[in-house]
């Protein structure tokens, strides 16, 4: 029986998982479950799946999930703290861990995981974005295994070859590749005419067209900054440049992405834009299991588009290709920035198009360093979080 933690078990990623982990309880016993402070939902989980722990980072969260476990006959043991997290992620019995933390807050025990030498199967793009050197460069250490759970990343993945090869440091064009395609559903605001997008609502840029995702995830679909997030990601999971790395707007979502190679061929992934195709499909590598998605009806699906990312309807998308250019902390700062002006719009403070501007002042803005560390990172998170905070208050004036 393989052990799995999953790190954010009460998110989107978190709760298709765990439906896929049910279809194969032959084969996958849960170790441990963790949330931020959802402690109703993380009580179900824990009844459902019967792990060894639970863990909350909210101290008060994780006392009302003891108290509601209290009078059940489950046996687990909850826990509280950041602390916690990283002791979960990195026990020594665990096989595989679910890094599906949103956010910054998956950096450090997304990073015990790998310091472990566990299989991680990777969906907060953040800790890449942050800290992907020194990332990769643990993973080559300890031999943790690095296996991609964005549907993108997936997709590349599953359309390489030697797989093993590109862990250990080899680059595309020795692998015979052109350039990755990039794809992206351009979010609900694609066509949206550009004079109406400063009056987009926090309800109207959470409603995406083709997936069910977060809060903060469906914002940065409809910005793009996820695709700009997803971008930085791929360089590191790909030992490849930006300028490697083609965008395209792929409104149906059907093609996940695509590897072009050098004699002509381009291969793609295709299926149903369901999270846990990509999860099932990291969970069993090198093998496959039924992940309980429907098949692709190619028929119904009828037609695939493409068109190029329009810069001025999408500028966070540039600004991300402009930090993974940089280099050196300037995507942990553009991350840093985003997460505040998000929160700040999912709040009501800031417009939808704001966004973009405070990610653009902070960035530039930024004093750069070499992430030698992870104190290094946290520092340039802060730092940029400060910044972003107080261009928000100030009205950006």
């Amino acid at each position: 029986m393989e052990q799995i933690t999953v790190l954010g078990a009460t998110g989107s990623i978190g709760v298709s998982t765990l439906d896929v982990l049910a279809r194969h309880r032959d084969r996958y016993q849960v170790y441990a479950l963790t949330a931020n402070n959802r402690w109703q939902l993380l009580a179900e989980q824990v009844l459902e799946h019967r792990p060894r722990y639970a863990v909350l980072t909210d101290v008060a969260a994780a006392e009302a999930l003891r108290q509601a476990l209290a009078n059940t006959d489950a046996a687990t043991e909850v826990l509280a703290g950041e602390q916690a997290l990283t002791e979960v992620a990195g026990a020594a019995c665990v096989d595989t861990v679910m890094a599906a933390i949103v956010g910054a807050a998956g950096l450090l025990p997304s990073f015990a995981a790998v310091e472990a030498g566990k299989k991680v199967l990777l969906a907060n793009k953040e800790v890449l974005v942050m800290a992907g050197g020194l990332f990769m460069a643990e993973a080559r250490r300890s031999g943790a295994e690095i296996l991609p759970i964005d549907s993108e990343h997936n997709a590349i993945f599953q359309c390489l070859p030697l797989q093993k090869a590109l862990a250990a440091g080899c680059e595309l064009d020795s692998l015979g590749v052109r350039k990755i395609l990039l794809t992206a559903s351009g979010g609900p605001f694609r066509d949206t005419a550009l004079a109406d997008l400063a009056r987009v609502t926090p309800a109207q840029a959470c409603a995406h067209p083709n997936w069910d995702m977060g809060q903060k995830i469906s914002v940065d679909s409809a910005t793009m900054m996820n695709k700009g997030l997803e971008l930085i990601e791929a360089c590191w999971l790909f030992n490849c440049s930006a300028d490697d790395i083609e965008v395209l707007i792929h409104p149906q979502s059907v093609i996940h992405s695509m590897v072009e190679y050098v004699d002509g061929s381009v291969l793609a992934q295709l299926g149903n834009p369901d999270m846990r195709t990509p999860i099932a499909h990291a969970l069993a590598w090198p093998e496959r299991v039924a992940s309980g998605v429907a098949p692709l009806d190619m028929v119904a699906a009828a037609r695939l588009d493409f068109s190029a990312p329009d810069y001025e309807r999408f500028p966070c998308l540039q600004l991300a290709q402009q930090a993974a250019s940089m280099g050196q902390t300037a995507p942990a700062v553009l991350n840093a920035a985003n997460e505040v002006a998000v929160a700040a719009f999912l709040q009501g403070e800031l417009a939808f198009t704001d966004i973009a501007e405070v990610n653009k002042r902070v960035l530039l803005a930024a004093e750069l360093t070499e992430p030698v560390d992870l104190d290094v990172v946290q520092l340039a998170d802060t730092k940029a979080r400060q910044h972003a905070q107080r261009l928000i208050v100030a009205g950006l004036s």
